[in-house]
């Protein structure tokens, strides 16, 4: 019998603290840097973000959505047999233990289940959504948690308006299992170390303590020419793999880095608007956590629905991209 992997369950959390343009503008002319509401708006479509407390974790806002996926799944936490996580922003300096380990133990799974982190940054979870796919398709795994979470205001440098404005908080999360019918229809992922200087964080540990600069840094416009271009290309990849034409593609979920680029990805690919769902405007650009919070949004509010194909696809520091397409 062939394997298959599919989406049984989807889940999100978004810290409570929701900070406006017009309140973060605020903030920073207490510093002295000048922005505002149109000023973000027009050039990256976000009109809020929310962010975490001082003592709130990405584990402990990968549980919240975690928990929600897994109730939407009708699993059991030890039901689950793999976690893989996709963030940027884990628990602990130097990623371990990882973040995923420190899940498991939250949700109170204690089956011995493997339990690892992925690191691609925004394209985070696609990657992780592409190894769950492999894994389950060979056997090796059933019910695979798949979560993206981040704490991006942690390594934002409040006085560079360029950055501190696009970034937010929160954790998305889907249950992918074992299935005699298709789900994923076809994955893809790329990486170029080559163009890492455009979108990093530069600093490092040295003797305990962090050497360089520990704040998040992007070259806006070498990262929205790089964007739209692998995004494109790499939507076309998946649909060619998967023998499915782009008329068949029922919703676009990319991630929520910026408007301008997801809505030159829909129109490069020929989709309309209208099939394309949007978060960033009230998310912010979350990076791993931004596809799983959007899809989720569209499943519950009855958008997306069980048959329909649904592309995913994210671009990242690294630089990283990839695509996923799911029936779901």
């Amino acid at each position: 019998m062939t394997l298959y992997s599919k989406i049984v369950g989807t889940g999100s959390y978004l810290p409570p603290k929701r900070v406006t343009n017009d309140e973060l503008a605020q903030q920073l002319a207490k510093k002295g840097i000048e922005t505002s509401d149109e000023w973000i708006f027009s050039r990256s479509g976000i009109s809020a973000r929310h962010y975490a407390e001082a003592d709130v974790l990405s584990s402990d806002l990968a549980v919240a959505a975690s928990q929600r996926a897994l109730e939407a799944a009708g699993l059991q936490a030890n039901d689950i047999d793999l976690i893989i996580l996709a963030t940027s922003t884990p628990d602990h300096l130097g990623g371990f233990p990882s973040t995923a380990c420190v899940v498991q133990r939250k949700l109170g799974i204690n089956n011995g289940g493997a339990a690892m982190d992925v690191q691609a940054v925004c394209s985070g979870f696609v990657y992780a959504m592409s190894v769950a796919d492999s894994f389950i398709k060979t056997g090796m795994h059933k019910n695979v948690l798949v979560i993206g979470a981040e704490v991006f205001s942690r390594i934002l440098n409040f006085e560079d308006r360029t950055t501190c404005v696009l970034f937010g908080d929160g954790a998305g999360a889907i249950v992918m299992t074992a299935s005699k019918e298709p789900g994923i229809l076809a994955a893809k992922l790329h990486a170029d170390g080559s163009h890492g200087h455009i979108l990093c964080v530069p600093g490092n540990v040295n003797d305990g303590a962090v050497a360089g600069n520990a704040y998040l840094y992007m070259d806006g416009p070498a990262v929205f020419k790089l964007a739209v271009s692998v995004l494109d290309k790499v939507a076309r990849e998946v649909l060619e793999i998967a023998k499915v034409d782009a008329k068949e593609v029922d919703w676009l979920i990319p991630h929520q880095a910026n408007i301008r680029i997801m809505q030159g990805t829909a129109r490069k690919l020929g989709l309309p608007l209208e099939k394309m769902v949007v978060t960033v405007d009230e998310h912010g650009n979350t990076s791993a956590a931004s596809i799983p919070l959007a899809l989720d949004q569209a499943v519950r509010d009855g958008r997306v629905k069980p048959g329909q194909n649904v592309m995913m696809e994210g671009v990242g520091g690294g630089f990283t991209w990839g695509a996923v397409l799911a029936r779901m």
